[in-house]
């Protein structure tokens, strides 16, 4: 097995990549496992703090690393909280990540909006080494829906108020196989898998 290092210490990450990359034997490992403090990601794209972080855990380490940028993507508040996603209710940088009140402040903004399409998006760059010069890099859209109060208890962060039309429910109420095949990581691994069966 391949020691792969997902710049992240995110558990969630952790469990469904490992899952969707399990097929080409890649074993993946927190970076604070490895002592990686968290990257700076003082970008405006998710493709930028996402190379950042993986340059970041791969030139600490010497490993292989992986790194996802992801957040939710709402139409009607010009693109809020994207990159701020997992720190939205934040009023300081060094406020720990919360769930519950990222949430609450997405409901806060949305009420009265009839408009409620969103998307969750990710990126993926893997760097192969510490400089590698052309990183391999995979995005994915999950289209959907802002509910007007969570449904569900599986999943994280925004996955109980993201509503899937096709499917009918809210992510949290996904079990992880369907997630697993149509989420916004899941069409980002995808197409990295595609690449790495490529070289």
């Amino acid at each position: 097995m391949k020691t792969l290092l997902l710049a992240s210490n995110n558990l969630g990450k952790l469990k469904e990549l490992s899952a969707l990359l399990n097929p080409l034997g890649w074993t993946l490992r927190l970076q604070n496992e490895l002592g990686v403090p968290d990257a700076p990601e003082p970008h405006m794209t998710f493709l930028e703090n996402a190379l950042a972080k993986a340059r970041w855990a791969s030139q600490l380490t010497g490993l292989p690393a992986l790194a996802d940028d992801s957040g939710l993507i709402v139409d009607v508040l010009n693109g809020a909280p994207g990159v701020r996603s997992a720190r939205y209710a934040n009023t300081a940088e060094d406020e720990p990540k919360d769930d519950a009140a990222n949430n609450a402040k997405l409901l806060s903004m949305m009420s009265g909006q009839s408009e409620r399409a969103a998307s969750f998006v990710c990126c993926l760059v893997m760097l192969r080494y510490p400089n590698d010069p052309l990183p391999l890099i995979a995005q994915g859209q999950w289209h959907g829906q802002i509910l007007r109060q969570g449904q569900g208890n599986q999943g994280f962060g925004y996955d109980p108020l993201f509503f899937d039309p096709q499917q009918g429910c809210s992510a949290a109420q996904m079990n992880a196989e369907l997630k697993n095949r149509i989420s916004h990581r899941a069409k980002a691994v995808d197409s990295l898998l595609l690449q790495l069966k490529a070289q």
